[in-house]
Formats: structure tokens, sequence, C-alpha cells
């Protein structure tokens, strides 16, 4: 990919220390003594965030302020490179238990008359541990994804260079299209035209489906062995990652015929959302005003099936706008945000839909984008 910016460093001592004293800070107004920051079976945004260690199996950190961090890793021989990444941490075994591990050490820091922090999808079995064992427990994920909101420059440099891999994953999907050829056989080609790059897969989400017929309304979270045939629509929704931080490029793809009638309104309905909505976007704006924007969904006769914007950049992050029907969140938008516009128009029936959009930064006075793929309808003519 000719325009792809230079690889970010990984994130420096200074940016480092900047999240740790922000989530000091929320321990204080909380008046919570010390944290545990959990993640599992490779999920959970707060350890890498905190340690720049990805999640495996199990990870579990103990933070205090001003004190050095103690993260518990399931398997031992995830020790050698956890300690290398997350190179403030003291890195341990979590042993039989890694609950007994960090109680273990919670208490020898502080004993028992402490309030502990939670950051994370806690275990009940963690919860309730600590709970039984410490004076007051809290949960502190609404105050860490409060801190994940705004990006940094360094972050925003990292989501920058997602979105470039994620555009090339649409070129190379985009590309790949060739009658016959299984969404199994394209996805391969999505994860090609980044891995090399330093990416990692966040999400390749694709439909296959004729637009005579058909029987899909949004992207599939999981390829079925569907097959590209002429009159295929194909509906996409690729991130590609660079340590945890990645864009989001939505597009629908017509192959070797124009549009139906129904795809081209469908389309054309999204691509006014998608631009109504982007025109709102600015420093202050209620979320109220960009559900506002998109009522021109409703009154063209369709319909959302997806949020129609959420956060994101390092987690799936306030605003959710979900679908028009849905309740609308009490937020405004700071600049600094990073969000995704993605207007999934279908037909009340739910049998068609398409989808168009991306990642977005929110700026004093507007937006900015992140990624440079080409925008609306994309024409795929295979020459079969």
């Amino acid at each position: 990919m000719s325009n792809l910016p230079p690889r970010p460093a990984p994130f420096s001592d200074a940016e480092m220390a900047r999240r740790r004293s922000r989530l000091a800070e929320a321990c204080a107004a909380r008046g919570v003594d010390r944290v545990v920051l959990y993640g599992a079976e490779r999920s959970g945004t707060a350890v890498p965030w905190l340690t720049r260690w990805p999640v495996t199996r199990e990870a579990a950190v103990v933070f205090g302020a001003d004190e050095r961090d103690t993260m518990f890793v399931h398997f031992h021989n995830h020790i050698r490179l956890a300690s290398e990444m997350a190179r403030d941490a003291d890195v341990r075994w979590g042993n039989e238990s890694t609950i007994a591990e960090v109680i273990a050490e919670l208490e020898r820091r502080g004993g028992t008359s402490q309030t502990i922090g939670m950051v994370g999808t806690i275990p009940y079995q963690l919860r309730d541990a600590l709970a039984a064992r410490f004076s007051g427990v809290v949960d502190l994920t609404p105050d860490y994804t409060a801190i994940r909101t705004i990006k940094s420059p360094e972050e925003l440099e990292h989501l920058r260079y997602g979105a470039a891999l994620s555009d090339a994953a649409l070129d190379a999907l985009v590309d790949g299209i060739a009658i016959g050829r299984s969404d199994y056989e394209l996805i391969d080609r999505v994860e090609r035209a980044y891995v090399p790059l330093g990416g990692t897969t966040h999400i390749h989400y694709l439909s296959i489906t004729p637009m005579a017929a058909p029987d899909r309304p949004v992207p599939a979270q999981q390829p079925v062995g569907a097959k590209v045939q002429r009159g295929s629509v194909l509906v996409t929704e690729l991130s590609a990652a660079i340590r945890g931080y990645s864009g989001q490029v939505l597009r629908t793809i017509v192959v070797d015929e124009e549009p139906t009638a129904q795809y081209a309104e469908l389309h054309d309905v999204a691509l006014r959302a998608y631009t109504a909505v982007t025109g709102a976007i600015r420093d202050g704006v209620h979320a109220s005003e960009l559900h506002a924007a998109a009522a021109l969904v409703t009154e063209a006769g369709y319909r959302l099936n997806d949020d129609l914007v959420h956060g994101f950049g390092g987690g799936y992050l306030p605003p959710v706008i979900g679908r028009l029907e849905d309740p609308v969140p009490d937020v405004t938008l700071r600049s600094g945000m990073t969000i995704v516009v993605q207007p999934n128009v279908m037909t009340m029936d739910g049998s068609a839909g398409v989808q168009t959009g991306e990642l977005v930064l929110v700026t004093d006075g507007g937006f900015e984008r992140l990624h440079t793929a080409e925008q609306g309808l994309v024409r795929v003519s295979t020459g079969a």
C-alpha cells in the first residue's frame, strides 16, 4: 500500500506514565487504594493499556499509585515474553489460582482494610473473593472507559496506522473478488494485506448474497462458505490493528452488475445518512443531534440493524448511538474522541441491507477522516 504511514514506535515511557497518572487520579477521586485490572481469553483492553501486554489465557494486574505493578499470567511459558513487553511490571505465574495470588499480593501491600477498584470484565469468583476479603470494592471500569475516550497523540498515531491497515485490507478484498471465490478465500486475502505489516485482526466481517434474492442485511461475523457470483453484493466491516488500536472501514460492493433499484436506494440513503451525521460532528455536540441527523433513514421507509455511531479505538466506547428506535445516550462529543459512523440501512423485513462508514476523529469544529479509502458504493468487474 503506497500511502501507508510509517509504523508507529511502541508506546513511550511518557505515554505509559500518562496512563498511570490518569488511573491514579481516578483512584483518588473514588477513594480507592489499589486496583485489579483483569482480562482473559485474549479479551480485555485494560491490561495492555496499562502494561503493553496483550491478554492471552488470563492476566491480572495489581496497581497502586507510586508502586510497581504486579501482573499474574496463567501460563508459565508466557512469563518470558510478558516480562519483556510489560517491562515496568513484576510478572509472575498465576499458579493454581490467579485469584488467590491477586488477593495475597493486595494483602501484602495494604492489608485487608483497603478499598479495591476493579477494571475489566471481572469474573464473579474474583469479585466475590475481593468483596469478602477487603473493606470495599468499587467498579472503576466506567472511570477507565472515560479516560479512554480522549486519545493522546501517540494513540492517534496508532489509530492512523490501524486505519491504513484496514484500508489495505479493503483493497485486498476488492482486488481478490472473483466468480466462485468463497468468503473463506477472501478473508484469507484480507489478513495477508496487513499481517506482514505488523497488523493483527480485530474483525473481518463479510456477507455475500445475490442482489436479486438477498438473504442477509448485515456483514456476517463468521464466514459461511458463501461464494461470489455475478450480481452478488458484498457488505463488509474490516478492522486491522496495531498494538490493539484499529481502524474500521465499512463498504458495500456490487459484482459485475449495476446495483438493483433496491440496492441503489438503500446505499443512497446510507450515504446520505453518513454525510448528515458526520456533518453534525463537532466538539460539544450532544448525541441527540447525531441521532436526529439520521432521521432521513426512517423517512425513507428503512431502518437500522446496527449501531449508528460508536466510540472506538482501544475498545468499544461511548457514545454508543444504537438503532433509531433505541434510547439516545446522554453523551456529549469532545475533541479528541474517535468514533465510527456506520449507518447499516436495511429493508423493514430485514431481507436486504447495506453498510457504509468509517472511523473519524472529533475536532473542535468538525471531524477528520482517519481513512483514505474511497467513499461510496464499490463496483467490481471480474471480467468473467
